[in-house]
Parts: C-alpha cells; structure tokens; sequence
C-alpha cells in the first residue's frame, strides 16, 4: 500500500528528532559560551530549536505548493503540544507551573491564534499577513529577552536542561563542536523535513485522504515528536517540572514565525474557503485546547495525572473526529 513511503517518511521523524537535539544543545551551549543569560537562552534559543521541525517542514510544504501541509501542521502542532504533550507528561509526572503563564502567556498566545483566525477569514494568507507575523514574533523574542534578563539579575534565571550533561564531558569549551552541533542540526532538520513532507504527500495520494488530515494529524504528531519524547523521558525519570509556559512559547513561536516564514515564501491559500473546508473547526479546536490549561490550572497551578487524562482525551476525541470527516 504505502510501504514505499513509509521508510523515508520513519528516515524524515528521526532526522527531525535527532536534528533538533543537535540544535538545541548546540545552540545553547553556545550562546553560554558568548555569555548569554540561562533565562534567555530558555525563551529565545530552546523555543526557536523546539520549533526548527515544524519552521522548516511548513516553509518546504509552501515550497512545494502544499499550503494545507503547511498551515495544517502549525495548528495540528499547537493541539498536540497542550493535548498530548502536556497532558501524557502529566500522566507520568504532575506538572506545575507559575502564576505568570496564566495571568500574561496562555492569554497571549489565545490572542495571537485568534489574530491568525482573523487573517484565515479570506481563505489566503499573503506575504504581507506574513510580514505582520513575523514582525510579531520579533516583538515576543525581545520581549522575552529583556524579561529574560530582567529575571536572570534577580538570580531566579532557569538553567537549560541539555547543558549539564555537556558541560560534564567537556564539550562546552570546544567551540567548533558547538558549531557542528548547530550546523548538523539545522541540516538534519532541513533533510527530514523534505523526506517526511515528500513520504506524506505519497501515503495522501496513495490513502485518498486530503493534504488538511495528513498536516493536521501525521505531520504535526511528526514534528511533535522531540518536544513529546524529551517530556515524558524527562518525567518519568523525574529530573523535572516541564514548563509550561515553554510550551506556549513553543505555540507561540508556531503560530508567529512558522505560518509567516511560510507565507513569505508562498502566500497560502485554503482550498475551498476558510469556513468551507472546515478549517475553521480545527481553529476553533485549537484555540479551546489551548484554553483548558488555564481552566484546569487557575486555582492551584497543576496539571494533576487526572487533568492529564483529560488532556490526552481530548486529544484522541479530536483524531477520532478528523478520521471520521475525512
């Protein structure tokens, strides 16, 4: 059936995966060796590396005239980090959180999906639509930067996770590894992104299905897949309280660059109208998933195993329904 494409599209999720560690790790590691504060490492250098996947599969889609891919996989994303992400990480660890991504990020980020919403309602997001996203996302990064440095003089800067290990087998002083790590990431990213992009175009013209369900659900679990493996590894080895306001800063990041950077490259159009195709349902899906970590943690600032079941639940719901539409 589609076992022609099946190994390049399982080649394009390891790519994908071992790209972004690289990137991550690397970039890191070498934004502390230019002195750069731990806390704006966190929110500007992790968020854009956890983000490389769905950046460089969205833009080769537009590339490629697959619009649908490309917008599809930005919002089938942003379901899966609050749904399945935050909500299968709360299964095997009680996330907790700070008062501030409730009362400024959750909102911000319901704000900008709504902003992208509006854009959508004339079935076409241009290269100008796509100027303003970006713009948006350069706003949030120094927003963050001088909130980050605003923190890290308090002393209360965050640590990034992935340099430790380094720093322990000395590679935090070779600085050409650093940029190995960097250049290799980027290249392993921008490699699986093409072979996962070509392998789902052939299984949707292989399944019959259309490109929106294969963005929507294979796509965006695809470049998912570095933020749910290092979550739920991380909690059930209980070496930390996944941030997540990290994950919002993620959605964020998708919503601002990835949809613009796409649209700069080609303006995307929505076959057969924003409402039409029903696009406008996976907003609104979206934007509601995106608002029960708010719900669920406005009184004591945890995502409980039980919260996470209900996450994870309306994560599954939500597939089922799209494999019953299509």
């Amino acid at each position: 059936m589609t076992f022609t494409h099946l190994i390049p599209f399982l080649a394009g999720l390891l790519l994908l995966y071992y790209g972004a560690g690289w990137l991550v790790q690397g970039a890191s590691l070498l934004a502390r060796s230019l002195g750069l504060a731990p806390m704006v490492i966190g929110l500007t250098v992790v968020a854009f590396g956890t983000s490389a996947p769905e950046l460089v599969v969205s833009m080769v889609s537009a590339f490629k005239g697959k619009s649908m891919i490309a917008l599809g996989n930005v919002v089938g994303s942003n379901i899966c980090n609050i749904a399945l992400v935050l909500g299968l990480t709360a299964v095997f660890q009680p996330v907790t959180t700070s008062r501030i991504v409730i009362t400024r990020d959750i909102p911000l980020m319901l704000g900008v999906s709504a902003f992208l919403m509006l854009l959508s309602l004339n079935s076409m997001i241009g290269r100008f639509e796509g100027m303003l996203l970006l713009g948006g996302i350069i706003a949030y990064t120094v927003f963050n930067y001088k909130v980050g440095l605003r923190i890290d003089r308090t002393g209360a800067g965050v640590t990034d996770p992935a340099a430790p290990d380094l720093v322990a087998h000395g590679q935090v002083r070779k600085r050409w590894v650093q940029y190995l790590m960097v250049a290799g990431g980027i290249a392993a990213v921008v490699v699986g992104a093409d072979l996962l992009v070509d392998a789902a175009v052939g299984m949707m013209t292989a399944l019959g299905v259309n490109e929106k369900f294969v963005g929507l659900t294979v796509v965006a679990f695809g470049t998912s897949v570095p933020e749910l493996a290092t979550s739920v590894v991380a909690a059930m080895k209980k070496e930390m309280d996944i941030s997540l306001g990290n994950l919002v800063g993620s959605n964020v990041f998708n919503l601002l660059s990835v949809v613009g950077a796409s649209a700069m490259i080609r303006p995307i159009s929505i076959p057969g109208g924003f409402v039409h195709s029903g696009l406008v349902i996976d907003y609104l899906v979206m934007m509601a998933i995106s608002a029960l970590p708010w719900i669920l943690m406005r009184r004591d600032l945890t995502i409980t195993r039980r919260k996470g079941l209900i996450l994870f639940g309306c994560y599954a719901i939500y597939v089922m329904f799209l494999i019953l539409r299509s």
